[in-house]
């Protein structure tokens, strides 16, 4: 069989199919696979595909009422001979086979309207899948059970928001003691109930916090350290890849020893301080606590040993006193450079947030505006996605073109929201657009769009719905609306704008205008 990749799921908290089973007003029952309580699900998906393996994005309960099933088996699975037996046995085989193999968590078998008990063939197979079997009583609507899955994992969002938001405040409140560094260290191995660490450029255990680990996790976690610390400094890690490539150091990094989850963190600073993390349990909020407490210390270590600050702070007086940007650049680090644009999947960034995401990106240089916060980073690290953030990034740069980077990074933010990517990166390859003066190209959106122009939530849904080539559903998840207000709202464009939407040329030009719009 080949080898399945892993399922891509959702930043919102999966839900504990216990927490499901235990709701009295579903009175679901499971009656077959294992009863684990680490079982989770990450969505419910109804489906009568007699394949649903095409349809399934992995970690779904999967709710059917077996309209697909062979038809002459009787109530309870069985069939009048044991051929149509063994027949339907090796369809709930293929049936079950292919939901394990996309990476379903559970299956949901209602009893009514097409049968009154399950079939005893797809117990079976359940039981040799080892997937969890849920009945469905006739009283319980698929429907009543996907809202319920929305409702519990509202609720594991907001109590993981809030045990973040509370070990920020408590973070930051260590940092202003006396003794911050043994501070924060004290506080995050409280948060994470583990073991927290402060490695030096030189690989040593400068401060520590939390349980005592074992030599063997300390082993562990002093090499994970060597994986993020940057090239150049005291490591066992060499400064080249095996072929000769120059090593980027990532700016963090997880592994696992046994039952004792693996962390290290690099500070901002760059001098090669890390932070080190072992914990036995593991919460969906954890990497962004040791975030905050990596920036923390990063301000708590770096700027006063290496003048990175004092550097920065001069390269900005120096721009403010008309110093050219490349003139500048040197202060701030080794070019080529790339512009970061990131808005935050739930409530508008603030400060700590914005200079997290720069320490999980290996810069700090961070701008916070009202809902983006755009980051300056060095081409040498490559951005990759956030847990929590959509990330538009740009062309590497030199430092004359940072205004063009900022205009590229913002674009490609657009995109990645519009198609609901984590990140998406700045085309190089010219397009026709450029052609056209940027002042000739706004004047001619301003006319053609001047229908719309009080008109905002039109203007947005048209936008959206193009990006997404007209595709009702995914416009209408793309802006929380139901699918009928887009369809409302694109025919009341096309009667303001008196153009045919169905023409491509129409939607090409439609698209150049809200481009510069």
């Amino acid at each position: 069989m080949p080898e399945t990749v892993a399922p891509a799921v959702p930043p919102t908290p999966p839900v504990p199919l216990s927490a499901l089973l235990a709701r009295e007003d579903l009175a679901l029952r499971q009656i077959a696979g294992p009863s684990d309580p680490d079982t989770v699900i990450h969505w419910a998906h109804t489906s009568e595909m007699a394949d649903p393996y095409p349809y399934l994005l992995g970690g779904e309960l999967l709710l059917t009422a077996g309209v697909h099933v062979p038809e002459a088996t009787g109530s309870d699975g069985g069939a009048p001979g044991h051929g149509e037996d063994s027949r339907l046995g090796d369809y709930f085989d293929d049936y079950v086979s292919r939901i394990v193999a996309a990476g379903g968590a559970a299956l949901g078998f209602g009893l009514a309207p097409v049968h009154d008990t399950v079939p005893r063939a797809l117990v079976a197979a359940c039981d040799a899948y080892g997937l969890p079997l849920l009945e469905v009583p006739p009283q319980t609507t698929f429907s009543g059970v996907a809202r319920a899955v929305w409702q519990l994992m509202a609720q594991a969002r907001l109590a993981e928001l809030r045990r973040v938001t509370e070990a920020q405040q408590s973070l930051a409140a260590a940092a202003s003691r006396p003794d911050p560094v043994p501070s924060v260290l004290r506080r995050l191995a409280q948060r994470l109930s583990g073991n927290a660490a402060l490695y030096g450029p030189d690989g040593t255990v400068i401060a520590a916090a939390g349980r005592e680990p074992s030599e063997q996790v300390k082993e562990a976690l002093s090499g994970l350290t060597a994986v993020v610390r940057p090239p150049g400094r005291t490591s066992s890690t060499p400064d080249q890849d095996p072929d000769g490539a120059p090593r980027h150091a990532p700016s963090s990094a997880t592994d696992t020893l046994a039952d004792t989850h693996l962390a290290a963190y690099a500070l901002g600073s760059g001098d090669g301080f890390v932070l080190g993390v072992a914990s036995t349990g593991r919460e969906p909020g954890d990497h962004t606590i040791a975030s905050v407490a990596a920036v923390l210390l990063s301000l708590l270590t770096g700027e006063h040993h290496s003048g990175a600050g004092a550097a920065r702070s001069s390269a900005l007086v120096r721009l403010l006193l008309g110093s050219p940007p490349e003139e500048v650049a040197p202060l701030v680090g080794k070019g080529p450079w790339l512009v970061v644009h990131a808005r935050p999947e739930a409530q508008p960034p603030d400060a700590l947030a914005a200079a997290a995401l720069g320490a999980a990106l290996g810069s700090p240089l961070v701008d916070l505006a009202r809902d983006v916060v755009r980051v300056l980073v060095a081409a040498g690290r490559e951005p990759a996605p956030q847990p929590g953030w959509t990330l538009g990034v740009s062309a590497a740069v030199g430092p004359r073109e940072w205004p063009a980077a900022d205009t590229q990074a913002a674009r490609a933010l657009a995109r990645a929201r519009a198609t609901r990517t984590a990140l998406a990166r700045h085309g190089a390859r010219p397009g026709l657009e450029d052609l056209v003066p940027p002042a000739d190209a706004r004047a001619h959106a301003r006319a053609l769009l001047a229908p719309l122009a009080d008109r905002p939530a039109l203007a947005d849904t048209l936008r959206t719905w193009l990006s997404l080539h007209g595709s009702w559903d995914r416009t209408a998840v793309a802006l929380e609306v139901h699918r009928n207000t887009v369809r409302q709202r694109i025919a009341r464009c096309g009667a303001l704008l008196d153009a045919d939407l169905d023409d491509p040329d129409v939607r090409m030009e439609l698209w150049f205008a809200l481009r510069h719009h």
